[in-house]
């Protein structure tokens, strides 16, 4: 697990999408350095549970607030949830994964996925990076997705917020490293969360087993203590980005999550029984 200093990204972080998986492990994580947490969900009651089990074992302080990123005016309520807050480090977490065709997905829930996981990225980035530049330090994590850079089909809308997200990071680790703000866009390979189960994908049928979520979120606050850019979690995933031409990925990761489609049409298809097998 790796140490952050309270000095420059404390004494306050701010992480969304913090009452499951990957948002939960990185506000564990940032408590067990001695950080106080603003946590931000829409599930309140899990806000308050997970900031007490983190009050009482590090001894830190934690505020809840519940927000639904995906609406237009979250920003304004956050803004007034924290204005009394200095906070040091934003990770920007909340996303979900809807797999589908693109054209079987409303347009209005497919603007509504923009929000949340475009738009809540550049309302929070612009809003705290004002904040970390005016105090000359800290820093900011946006969260993405390994199918950034190539696409994964079946996820078209998911896959495109992500490059936007990997986009937008990048070219704010430039920006604000004159100011001494650390940006890191931090790209999960496949990793063991609730996410990963909602979209259906077996372990067993990845081409790597998947990661956990604390050596996911360990390798994200080493990558932005070390001010990189981006960061793909695993080594072997890494690798395997390398060397994988995007066409191929795209296929592949289109043949994975189609199988896992068809797979979930037949468990909800209706019965149709036989002539003669009918049973009153």
């Amino acid at each position: 697990m790796k140490h952050i200093d309270k000095n420059t990204f404390g004494p306050w972080a701010l992480v969304t999408g913090a009452s499951s998986g990957i948002g939960k492990e990185f506000a564990r994580q940032l408590a067990a350095s001695g950080l106080n947490l603003v946590l931000v969900a829409r599930r309140l009651p899990f806000l308050d549970e997970i900031g007490r089990t983190l009050a009482d074992t590090y001894g830190i302080d934690y505020r809840s607030v519940a927000l639904d990123l995906s609406q237009e005016d979250f920003l304004a309520k956050l803004e007034t949830a924290t204005r009394d807050l200095e906070i040091g480090l934003v990770v920007s977490n909340a996303g979900t994964a809807t797999p589908g065709t693109f054209l079987s997905h409303d347009p209005s829930f497919l603007h509504q996925m923009v929000r949340l996981s475009v738009l809540a990225h550049l309302d929070l980035a612009h809003h705290f990076g004002k904040k970390l530049a005016a105090r000359r330090r800290g820093g900011l994590i946006l969260l993405s997705g390994m199918g950034a850079s190539q696409g994964v089909p079946y996820m078209a809308n998911d896959s495109a917020t992500r490059a936007y997200v990997l986009t937008l990071g990048e070219t704010l680790n430039v920006e604000l490293k004159k100011e001494h703000v650390h940006v890191t866009v931090l790209m999960p390979g496949p990793t063991r969360t609730a996410m990963f189960d909602k979209i259906g994908i077996d372990a067993h049928s990845t081409p790597l087993p998947p990661l956990s979520v604390e050596q996911t979120v360990s390798e994200g606050l080493a990558a932005l203590c070390a001010n990189r850019p981006s960061h793909l979690s695993g080594a072997l995933y890494r690798v395997m980005n390398r060397v994988m031409p995007r066409a191929l990925f795209r296929e592949m990761n289109g043949n994975m999550i189609q199988k896992v489609l068809t797979q979930k049409q037949k468990q909800t298809d209706p019965v149709v029984l036989l002539s003669g097998s009918h049973q009153e």
